[in-house]
């Protein structure tokens, strides 16, 4: 527990002083990479298909403060499994915008959390699994399992601790705190977690190379 606590405390300093650093840089002029709008993504996927389009509530967006968003259902045509994606594009975060985990997001109106932790998938073009969110939240009966992970600069994040890490040294380097959070969520039938989290992982894997040409290197 000692060793636990210095490391807690050797951490909280070195963010201390990159998050120094980082806003004494605010003052030069970022560096902000052009990005196709979400809208132009594929609603196709491999065997999925998009089935319908959200459009963003404006008290949604204000809150949320995201440059673009896309909010979209899914169905695999071969077994008409359905997942529902969320998409949402940062271009700078040093104004107060940033993504909100959806551990904050999602139990509230009666929803609460029932499991949390990390799951690593392999995905094509990627060199290697990557480790993302698993976290579901029920509401008496109803279950949906939600997968989801921070990405920008060729990089996937799970945690929350080490996006805001890498976004400093992302800053201090590049002069760039772009950034997205990817959302997938599944309803859980017949509480079969086990069912929708095969799911849930085979609809990333099919929407992964799609990310991968819609975010800036």
């Amino acid at each position: 527990m000692i060793l636990h606590g210095k490391y807690t405390r050797l951490l909280t300093t070195v963010l201390v002083v990159q998050g120094g650093v980082y806003y004494g840089v605010r003052s030069r002029s970022e560096l902000v990479p052009a990005v196709l709008p979400l809208s132009s993504f594929p609603a196709q996927l491999g065997g999925w298909q998009m089935t319908k389009e959200y459009p963003m509530v404006k008290g949604t967006q204000d809150v949320l403060r995201a440059d673009d968003t896309l909010s979209r259902e899914y169905v695999n045509l071969p077994t008409a499994a359905n997942a529902s994606l969320f998409i949402a594009f940062f271009k700078t975060q040093r104004y107060g915008q940033a993504p909100h985990s959806p551990k904050n997001c999602l139990p509230g109106a009666g929803w609460e959390q029932v499991e949390s932790g990390t799951i690593s998938i392999a995905v094509p073009e990627w060199q290697g699994p990557i480790l993302v969110n698993r976290y579901l939240v029920a509401h008496g009966e109803d279950k949906v399992l939600a997968i989801y992970w921070y990405q920008g600069h060729h990089r996937v994040i799970a945690s929350e601790y080490s996006a805001k890490f890498w976004l400093v040294m992302d800053a201090i380097r590049y002069n760039r705190s772009d950034t997205s959070l990817v959302r997938v969520t599944v309803p859980v039938r017949d509480n079969d977690t086990a069912t929708a989290t095969k799911t849930g992982v085979a609809f990333v894997q099919s929407l992964f190379p799609a990310l991968l040409k819609q975010f800036p290197d």
